[in-house]
């Protein structure tokens, strides 16, 4: 479709400013054709978007919904890393309960070493190997490692 204005000659007596507005004139029924088709087309365009309106909400709903599924599994601070960090929370838990228990057992040991002369008496009979008169104390030996008679193979 051609929808350029024609050239007049300079030749005729009309001006520049009426030639111009009679070459529109000529275009018009041309442009308004082009125009009624190009609605036309982003009529039916806009009809048909207009009724897919429900599948691309569902469309973008479902896409968002997934989205949304694997940042809370997988993201950052989802809940993979949450039960990971629960657990070494558990661990480390369990851990400082362990070394407050030893701790109280230190500690009341110490408290007895300090008051208590039956446990005074023990730890020197144990460790010590002190006796009281009359007394025999039996020391078991270290236990005898067989030496290695497997030979390298060359």
């Amino acid at each position: 479709m051609d929808i350029r204005i024609k050239r007049v000659s300079p030749v005729s007596g009309v001006s520049l400013a009426e030639r111009g507005r009679r070459a529109v004139v000529e275009q018009a029924p041309q442009l308004e054709l082009f125009a009624g088709r190009v609605s036309a087309k982003l009529r039916t365009a806009f009809l048909r978007l207009y009724e897919a309106r429900r599948r691309l909400a569902t469309i973008g709903v479902a896409v968002f919904t997934v989205w949304l599924f694997l940042h809370v599994m997988l993201g950052a601070n989802g809940m993979v890393i949450y039960r990971q960090k629960r657990a070494e929370y558990v661990n480390l838990q369990n851990e400082i309960d362990s070394l407050q228990n030893e701790n109280k057992r230190y500690t009341d040991q110490i408290q007895a070493l300090k008051t208590d002369p039956k446990a005074i008496e023990k730890e020197a009979r144990e460790q010590l190997h002190y006796t009281r008169p009359g007394e025999i104390v039996y020391v078991p030996l270290p236990p005898v490692q067989a030496p290695d008679t497997r030979s390298a193979k060359k």
